[in-house]
């Protein structure tokens, strides 16, 4: 029998983790794109419903990462292993193609009136249909929980519905101040820069904290 609260990680964990998601929200993609163009689009109320739809989006996406790797665990820890040094060659590809690429911020601010609850389900839509969520989701969440913790499958599910909790309230935030923040970061490429070379070096380092831990 598990202890109390086995799914909740370790404090410094927690806070790597957390440090992570806040890069993460803050690194220009599909979501924040739809989400800015939605705002500026069809006012306040759109943009809020628009994090509503990927909140959803992707609360499931990490409760599937979260069971499925679970799973996988309980299969077999060598198997979870080969899981976490993939997904770490994966966090790498990510981190270089960063500094390659940059960031995506495409915002085409088209004054479409659409009801709340369809603009709910096309940011739903937007990031469920997202391929790439699924992939980054089931290689990101591994580095945070160790293959003989006594609830791996509640320590997975609890860090997903942790960052989609953080996400809603910064993404209220991001709603509120879209005209500026999206002048700001159109204006100043070297700002979106940074947050390339910030997002290269967080999965950087998750990269090769797994492959130097993985024996």
């Amino acid at each position: 029998m598990s202890p109390p609260f086995s799914f909740m990680p370790d404090a410094p964990t927690l806070l790597a983790y957390v440090l992570a998601g806040f890069v993460l929200f803050i690194t220009p993609g599909p979501d924040m794109s739809l989400t800015l163009a939605r705002t500026i689009g069809g006012g306040r109320r759109a943009g809020i419903a628009t994090v509503i739809g990927t909140g959803l989006g992707t609360l499931v996406h990490t409760l599937a990462a979260a069971f499925g790797i679970s799973a996988l665990i309980a299969a077999s820890a060598t198997a979870f292993t080969v899981l976490k040094v993939v997904g770490a060659l994966y966090l790498a590809w990510l981190a270089i193609d960063a500094i390659r690429h940059g960031s995506a911020l495409t915002v085409r601010a088209e004054r479409v009136r659409t009801g709340l609850w369809r603009t709910v389900w096309m940011g739903f839509g937007v990031n469920l249909t997202n391929p790439k969520v699924v992939l980054f989701f089931i290689t990101f969440l591994p580095q945070f929980v160790h293959a003989d913790a006594p609830n791996p499958t509640g320590q997975l599910a609890f860090l997903g519905v942790t960052f989609v909790a953080m996400n809603l309230p910064l993404g209220v935030l991001l709603v509120l101040g879209a005209e500026r923040i999206t002048g700001a970061l159109q204006a100043r490429p070297r700002v979106l820069r940074a947050i390339d070379w910030l997002f290269a070096g967080l999965f950087g380092a998750f990269a090769a904290r797994i492959l130097t831990t993985a024996r």
